[in-house]
Parts: structure tokens; sequence; C-alpha cells
């Protein structure tokens, strides 16, 4: 018998339909949801993170939405700390944690005992200045000189991650891809059942094209330009939706739509090749007409 608290976790890529699956398993089996999305953290970006309205919260406790206002920046670090500390608070009432969300750093930095290299504002502010300057692609081709297997799992436009590399490189004098092999470890600190949704190809994209024109018609182009006015982190305006009203103020609506289905499809295509990797996952298609069944049999509720 384990003394670990259990856990169990739903993920998948965008749109794939985790918030109505999480809804429903939660008021089956009596969970508090701890939302694994790293933008949802942040208070006023509601639109274009699909985060639950005030009624969906109402419905059922979440956990890890609204903790920091978007002007300032939520690492992986704090983010792990805050998550874990609600998962002890929800097993400590008797309750299961339920951890929904599509980012596989932030899943995989809460439930595993994952070393993360140090940090130095002093460092990062010079070399977010020097991306600036230099742009994107020329960050990136630093760090493929120092570290190439690091830059091949890192996007060229991500320069939030090239940015972190370079940072632990020159920190620690080590590479940043072999920082720490407990990332090629899948054991996690929990007991943890995981369940993965999955939806063909076609179907997945259909679902965020839809996505993305809801988003629009309620209003995230609006959301976006009231939030840039107070102030947004760097981390923060990277978000998907956010990042392109921000790039494209003079883009038209169609040019704008169309471009946030591309960058979306796109992270949707790395989500899965990252949770794929997870031998712990079992995973379902989220179109299956017994899918709570299916999903509690998954969980080992």
């Amino acid at each position: 018998m384990t003394d670990l608290i259990r856990v169990v976790a739903l993920v998948g890529p965008t749109a794939v339909g985790k918030t109505e699956l999480s809804f429903t398993l939660a008021e089956r089996v009596d969970a508090e949801i701890v939302s694994l999305d790293s933008m949802q953290a942040y208070r006023g970006m509601d639109i274009g993170t699909a985060k639950p309205t005030a009624e969906e919260l109402a419905r059922v406790h979440h956990h890890m939405i609204d903790v920091s206002d978007p002007t300032g920046d939520v690492t992986v670090a704090r983010f792990r700390d805050l998550a874990r500390e609600a998962i002890a608070d929800i097993a400590s009432r008797g309750r299961l944690p339920l951890l929904v969300g599509g980012s596989g750093l932030y899943f995989r930095a809460v439930v595993d005992d994952l070393k993360f290299p140090p940090r130095s504002a002093t460092v990062r502010t010079r070399l977010e200045a020097e991306a600036d300057a230099e742009g994107p692609v020329a960050l990136h081709e630093r760090l493929t000189a120092v570290d190439p297997v690091a830059a091949g799992r890192i996007e060229v436009g991500n320069v939030r991650r090239t940015v972190r590399a370079l940072e632990a490189i020159e920190i620690t004098g080590a590479l940043f891809s072999e920082f720490d092999s407990s990332w090629d470890r899948y054991e996690s600190i929990y007991d943890l059942r995981a369940i993965g949704l999955s939806r063909e190809r076609p179907v997945l994209y259909e679902r965020i094209g839809a996505r993305v024109d809801a988003m629009l018609a309620a209003g995230l182009v609006e959301e976006v330009e009231r939030l840039a006015r107070a102030g947004l982190s760097r981390n923060a305006s990277q978000a998907l939706g956010y990042r392109q009203v921000l790039e494209m103020p003079e883009a038209s609506a169609g040019e704008l739509r169309d471009e946030i289905v591309r960058a979306t499809k796109r992270f949707a295509r790395r989500q899965e090749a990252w949770f794929r990797a997870d031998p712990r996952i079992t995973w379902l298609d989220g179109g299956r007409p017994d899918l709570p069944g299916a999903a509690e049999a998954a969980g080992g509720f």
C-alpha cells in the first residue's frame, strides 16, 4: 500500500475536449481540478486561454487559475510549487486532485522530480534584449552552435525557451540538454494515473478552427489590447492568440484568424509529440460515445 498521494491527470492537445470531460469526471468522482495551463494562471487572460467561466468555476473547484497578474512571470518552478501545494491541500481534505491541461512541460514539472537549472535576472534580461535586437533566428542559431541537441528540441520562434537554455548554459557552464538525466525518467512523486485524449487530425483541426472563431467573436482582440495597455510580461505576451494579435496589429480579421489557427495547429502537434513520449499515459479517443466511463476505468476510479 503506497503512501504517495493519488493523482489523476487528463492531458492532450488543445481543443481535444479535456475541459468537457474534466467537469464530468470531477463531478462523478468528487475531485477538484488543478489546471496545468500555464496561461490560465494569469488574471484577465480569459478568452484566449479558454479559461473556465465564473459559472463553471462555481460548479467544480479549480486551482491554479488567476494566481498572478499578467505583468509578472509565473516561472515553471513557481508553478510547480503552487500546484503541489494545491495537490497536498486537496488530498488533505480527502478529495482527488485531477490535473488537467495541455502543457507537457508543466505536467512533468508538477508530477515528476525534475531538476531545473539556476536562473539569473541579469543574464536573462541581457539575452532578451539581444533577442529583440538580433531576432529569434539569430538567437536560436547561437544556441545551435553551443548545444545542438537543446536547439533541436526548441522551436526557432520560441524566444522564451531559447533564452532559458542560453541563460542556463552561461550560468552553469554545462549543456542545457545534459543538465539533468531526470528528464529521461518517467517516475512520479505521486501515485499517478494519466489519461490522454486524442482525435483524428482532421477532426482536431476542425475543432481548433471553431475554437479560434469563438474566441475572436467573444472579443479576443479587445482583451489583448486592454491587457497590453496595462502591461504584459514577456511570458504572458507569448500565449497563443495573444502573440498573434500583438504582432499583427494591421492584419485583417481573416488574416489574423488564419495565423492563429496555423499557430495553434503547430502547437497541438508539439503537444501530442510531447505526451506520446510518456509511457504512463493511457490514450483514449475523445470522440468515443462511452468516453466518461472509459476515462473512469483508465483513471482507476
